[in-house]
């Protein structure tokens, strides 16, 4: 089975992945772990794949170009080599029962450069999961946005896609969010109430939202605690599980 965990600059991917890994350990699974981020210094876990052997950040920076500018080039650096990473990848889930694969801090490196998007193609029936942070959902157009976000990611990768609300530990009111997260008549209903453009259009989408949106459940994720780890793992086995769906 292999996992690809997304998300923005602080989201917990890289600490999911090692935590995750280490509950499925436990649990008597063998996990081989995958970095993708070329910026990253220093990792929790022992990538078994290392995008960084080929090319760093670090390392292009030194030739003059600026933080962001390096990262770009390092995924165009990447491109030239992505089949052997995909031949690396194969090779690795065949030989171990999961593979987690950790992507770049800045999201849309991955979303948006052929280097991503190329890799998810050519993986067997990845598994994605969208980690998001709870400082994010301030208003009610916030959970319409991460909500289409996912759909937006499941549509640019071509892979199924889990919303995943990460750090609940940080969470005073848990039930708030997963009632504006998973009931849309709810959602739909104080979206009605906000006049704003923001609003409105918020209104409209998350009134379309069920037509489009497969069927799938929220993940509520604590590296911390290990909260909800099991059903990471339950949905995981349902995606891989031709019996089974995600809701």
């Amino acid at each position: 089975m292999i996992l690809t965990f997304v998300g923005t600059a602080g989201s917990g991917k890289t600490t999911i992945t090692h935590t995750f890994g280490k509950y499925l350990e436990k649990e008597g699974y063998t996990v081989g772990y995958v970095n993708l981020d070329t910026g990253v210094k220093k990792l929790p876990y022992k990538p078994n794949i290392d995008v960084r052997e080929t090319v760093t950040v670090e390392e292009i920076m030194k030739e003059g170009y600026g933080p962001n500018g390096a990262i770009v080039e390092s995924y165009d650096r990447l491109m030239p080599h992505i089949e052997r990473y995909i031949t690396k990848i194969l090779e690795l889930e065949r030989g171990k029962d999961y593979v987690l694969i950790d992507t770049p801090g800045q999201i849309e490196t991955f979303l948006f450069h052929e280097f991503g998007v190329r890799l998810m193609e050519n993986l067997p029936a990845p598994l994605v999961v969208y980690l998001f942070s709870p400082e994010v959902l301030r208003k009610p157009h916030d959970y319409c946005f991460v909500r289409f976000f996912a759909l937006m990611i499941d549509l640019r990768l071509g892979s199924t896609t889990v919303p995943a609300l990460n750090k609940v530990d940080l969470v005073d009111n848990l039930e708030r969010h997963k009632q504006y997260l998973e009931d849309m008549e709810y959602l739909t209903s104080r979206l009605k109430l906000d006049s704003s453009t923001q609003g409105l259009l918020a209104y409209k989408l998350c009134t379309f939202l069920p037509e489009v949106s497969p069927p799938v459940r929220i993940l509520y994720l604590s590296a911390k605690t290990g909260e909800g780890f099991d059903d990471l793992e339950t949905i995981a086995y349902e995606h891989y599980c031709t019996c089974g769906d995600l809701t």
